[in-house]
């Protein structure tokens, strides 16, 4: 069965960026990882390069989870720790770079999505989640919402547990991400003499063979992250306390070298279930749902192809069966043309590239929900401009068609109409350039894709028939 609702899912980590295609249902379709850095603009840059390599027609939308305190309402991220992105405006310039809607949200927010969806918390009304990774991250769920307060609620991983601690990346001291992370289990190792190589799993089966050294080591890293639990339980009262991250299921059982003491604060405690693929499943979750909640976005049928290709006529009959309003480039550059008299090819094209910008600022002013048929070849601008473009105009869902002729038939009907034409067109001269043009020109391929060849009898039946039904797909 053909997945006909996608999303890219970004997880951004101290240690990892990862990224992947994601189906409605949450089944990871396609994925890839590259390193993280504290550099805010390399992190972007990595991003993009993942997305745009992810990126198919089918995808919708794009959700992110950003380490540190994000406003989700604002699509702001108003802090960060191992990977602060808070000088970057994520949610613009990756709308811009991509043509997508973009959501975001505090990575352990988009994780516990995840898992109250498809992992470890399904099922569960009242959840509470620590991320155990380079840091420490939280998130909260009353009544399977999450909980947000004014914006940034369920950062648990600056819970303090040491009020003379480590200095953390929030300012304060003693915070549970200074003792419980993965981050400071390395410093737990280096201060007890061990080597850089001893990983969880040796500290495990050193403490299981009677290693008192690595039974220290990991109640060290344990008993804070016991005592933050026991804070979170007493303030939220949960069903279900789930520990996720690279290192969730190691600090599940690293707590068995620091058992819950007091009886008012027992809640059961649960590694999450879907690891590291949690936070990309949740980000692209919540992006399909924050996108299916915007009922007001405008569509527009992108009518593409090469002068004298036959989109004119077929923009006509769609209108006329439709009712929907027509945008041509013509019509908007032509009646500017006639009044200033002609001109150069160069101003021609600074003319068409106004026009263009025109036809997407009256779509914009027009009422949410509309539906625009626009006719133009969208090639003569960059793929990036028209992304720029559809995203101001909030144009939610896109379909094209292509129309397309042989060059020969397309250099007779061109020059048959020269005379019909204002002044300041090409003239006769660009024919041999427009059938070497039609040689290489290409569909966007945006959305949906509908190929129609103009030589043969045009079936607008079978056309409009075709736009409703990927409309409404």
């Amino acid at each position: 069965m053909p997945h006909t609702s996608m999303a890219i899912g970004v997880d951004i980590g101290g240690t990892n960026l990862r990224a992947a295609r994601i189906s409605g249902t949450g089944e990871i379709l396609e994925r890839m990882a590259e390193k993280s850095a504290p550099d805010p603009e390399l992190v972007l840059g990595r991003i993009v390069d993942m997305v745009r390599r992810l990126d198919t027609p089918e995808v919708t939308a794009i959700g992110v989870g950003v380490p540190g305190r994000v406003d989700a309402r604002r699509g702001a991220v108003l802090s960060g720790g191992y990977v602060d992105l808070a000088s970057v405006d994520l949610t613009e310039r990756l709308e811009g770079m991509t043509g997508k809607p973009v959501a975001i949200d505090n990575d352990c927010n988009m994780a516990l999505v995840a898992e109250m969806t498809l992992g470890a918390a399904s099922g569960y009304e009242n959840v509470v989640m620590f991320t155990i990774g380079t840091g420490i991250g939280g998130a909260v769920a009353q009544n399977r919402q999450i909980l947000r307060g004014r914006a940034t609620a369920g950062q648990l991983g600056h819970i303090t547990v040491d009020m003379n601690g480590e200095t953390c990346a929030c300012g304060r001291r003693g915070c549970v991400e200074t003792t419980s992370s993965g981050t400071a289990l390395g410093r737990h190792i280096e201060r007890a003499g061990l080597g850089p190589g001893i990983s969880v799993d040796h500290l495990f089966d050193r403490e299981a063979a009677g290693d008192g050294a690595a039974r220290d080591i990991l109640e060290a890293w344990a008993k804070p992250l016991r005592a933050a639990i026991d804070s979170a339980v007493a303030m939220f009262d949960p069903d279900l306390i789930l520990l996720g991250g690279g290192l969730g299921r190691a600090a599940r059982r690293a707590l068995a070298c620091a058992p819950a003491l007091a009886p008012w604060y027992q809640c059961a405690v649960a590694p999450a279930g879907l690891g590291d693929d949690a936070g990309v499943i949740g980000a692209a979750l919540q992006a399909l749902k924050a996108k299916a909640a915007t009922p007001s976005a405008r569509r527009a049928v992108l009518v593409n192809g090469i002068p004298a290709s036959g989109k004119s006529t077929v923009s006509r009959g769609i209108v006329d069966r439709v009712g929907w309003p027509l945008l041509s480039l013509d019509t908007v550059k032509n009646p500017f043309l006639e009044i200033l008299g002609g001109a150069d090819r160069e101003f021609n094209r600074t003319l068409g590239r106004a026009s263009y910008q025109a036809i997407w600022s009256i779509i914009a002013e027009a009422p949410a929900g509309s539906t625009f048929v626009v006719d133009a070849w969208f090639g003569f601008q960059p793929r990036e401009v028209l992304e720029a473009h559809l995203l101001r105009a909030g144009v939610g869902q896109t379909v094209e068609i292509w129309c397309h002729a042989p060059g020969e038939a397309l250099a007779e009907r061109y020059h048959a109409r020269l005379d019909q034409r204002p002044a300041g067109h090409p003239g006769a001269a660009y024919i041999p350039e427009l059938i070497e043009l039609a040689k290489r020109a290409e569909p966007l391929r945006r959305g949906p894709l509908l190929n129609v060849d103009t030589t043969k009898p045009i079936d607008f039946g079978a056309i409009t028939a075709w736009l409703r039904s990927a409309m409404e797909g």
